[in-house]
C-alpha cells in the first residue's frame, strides 16, 4: 500500500489532512504513526484557522523529517529542503489554485482529493531525493 492509500485510509478513520499525510509517509520519515498523528493534530483545517492546507503542512513536515536540516552550518541541506518545499507548494498551488484551506474548500476541493495528491506527490519527491 502506497502513501496515498494509507493517507486515505487514515482520513476514513477520522484523522485530519495533516495527520493523514504525515503519518502515511512514515516509511520515509522514520516517525511512528502514533507520534506523527500527535504532532500534526493541530495542523488540520489550515492550522485550525483556515490558512495553509493541512495536507500541504503534513507533506512539508515529512519532507523536512526525511531531509533534516538541524545544523545551522549545513547550507547544502538547508538549500535542499528549501527547494523541495518550494517546489511542492508551487506544484500544489498550480494544481489546485492555492494552498489556503479556506479557499480550497470554498472552491469545492474535497479533502480526500487534497490528501491523495499531497501524499502521492510527497512520496514521489521523497523517492527521488
Amino acid at each position: 500500500m502506497g502513501a496515498k492509500e494509507k493517507a486515505l485510509a487514515l482520513h476514513a478513520q477520522g484523522f485530519n489532512c495533516a495527520q493523514c499525510v504525515l503519518s502515511a509517509l512514515g516509511d520515509y520519515t522514520g516517525m511512528d504513526e502514533k507520534t506523527a498523528l500527535a504532532i500534526s493534530a493541530g495542523f488540520g483545517g489550515g492550522v485550525r484557522c483556515g490558512e495553509i492546507c493541512g495536507a500541504v503542512s503534513g507533506a512539508v513536515m515529512a519532507l523536512g523529517l526525511a531531509n533534516p536540516w538541524n545544523d545551522p552550518e549545513d547550507a547544502a541541506t538547508r538549500a535542499k529542503i528549501t527547494r523541495m518545499s518550494m517546489a511542492f507548494t508551487k506544484q500544489f498551488s498550480a494544481e489546485h489554485g492555492c494552498i489556503r484551506c479556506f479557499d480550497l474548500k470554498r472552491s469545492g476541493h474535497p479533502c480526500d482529493e487534497l490528501i491523495a495528491w499531497a501524499a502521492e506527490h510527497a512520496e514521489e519527491c521523497l523517492k527521488n531525493n
